[in-house]
């Protein structure tokens, strides 16, 4: 799979191209539903498929008091979509400069970039382009000019309700995460840079590498079992997710540290995709580091009983 910046990087293959359109925040299940359908497209055309996305979401740009937490990071999000079997993702930077293009202008320089377009696939309720101008109706209409089929792909429903990025991220607030995990159709992940932190994990005992959610949607704080995914090896782990009660005075933003188990290795700099599988306590305050060693050791046993 290869990874877009700009549209003319592909090359204009001689096929044409079939394209999946949308901010596929999380892949969840209807995302999956709307990229495999352009995949069939282009295997029936005999052209490539291209999932065209964003970053940083528009809302972070228009209207940043309204923007969401996303529910993956951009790299995370570019190898879920790789995983649907696309030939390409093009991660298209969204500017000030892009907002204020109108829906037309923006389909017909994605064309002029891309070469032929075979068909677009979109969800039903996507909008896009200056003040939401594009819509399933503007893009038909191109389609006529431009030579393309336009696909609306309907919602998936679980239990009564769609499935959509905003639902998982009330779920996953509310640590639901059996339900998370159905609505995107794998486990519940986040993946980000480690960075240095004041290792006083390492000082009791319990190394851990601080990843970076800036900006992420996050389950409840507290301590999870879990399993990290790196270098093409998952690991058992044990997170804590939280503000650190015992040893910072003043409440923060939430912080991830994972502690994996039976590893040793510099992780710094690497970037973890871990795997939340089960809450094992809330977070709370301890009267001391000796009495949070304690309950770490006990964190630890649980954690390995959960993961087997």
């Amino acid at each position: 799979m290869r990874i877009l910046r700009d549209a003319a990087e592909l090359g204009r293959p001689e096929k044409g191209v079939c394209i999946a359109l949308g901010m596929f925040d999380g892949v969840h299940l209807g995302h999956q539903h709307v990229v495999r359908h352009s995949i069939l497209d282009a295997c029936a055309l005999g052209a490539l498929s291209v999932a065209v996305t964003f970053h940083p979401h528009p809302l972070s740009v228009v209207q940043p008091a309204r923007a969401p937490r996303l529910l993956q990071s951009l790299p995370q999000r570019l190898r879920a979509l790789g995983t649907l079997g696309v030939d390409a993702v093009l991660a298209i930077p969204f500017t000030a400069e892009l907002a204020a293009v109108d829906g037309t202008t923006f389909i017909q320089s994605l064309a002029a970039g891309l070469g032929r377009l075979r068909s677009v696939t979109v969800g039903q309720g996507f909008h896009f382009g200056h003040r939401r101008s594009g819509n399933v109706a503007l893009l038909r209409l191109l389609g006529r000019e431009l030579g393309y089929i336009t696909h609306a792909a309907a919602p998936i429903h679980v239990g009564a309700e769609r499935v959509s990025s905003t639902r998982i991220r009330t779920a996953l607030r509310e640590g639901r995460l059996a339900v998370v995990a159905e609505l995107l159709g794998r486990p519940y992940a986040l993946s980000g840079p480690v960075m240095h932190g004041r290792e006083l994990g390492r000082t009791l005992g319990f190394p851990t590498a601080n990843i970076d959610i800036t900006g992420l949607e996050v389950p409840p704080n507290g301590v999870y079992a879990a399993r990290v995914h790196f270098h093409g090896t998952c690991y058992p782990a044990v997170l804590n997710l939280g503000v650190r009660p015992t040893v910072d005075a003043a409440p923060s933003q939430p912080q991830l540290e994972v502690h994996l188990l039976d590893f040793a290795g510099d992780l710094y700099g690497a970037e973890l995709e871990v795997e939340f599988v089960r809450q094992v306590r809330p977070e709370r305050r301890f009267p001391s580091l000796e009495a949070l060693r304690a309950q770490i050791t006990e964190d630890v046993k649980s954690a390995r009983t959960i993961l087997g």
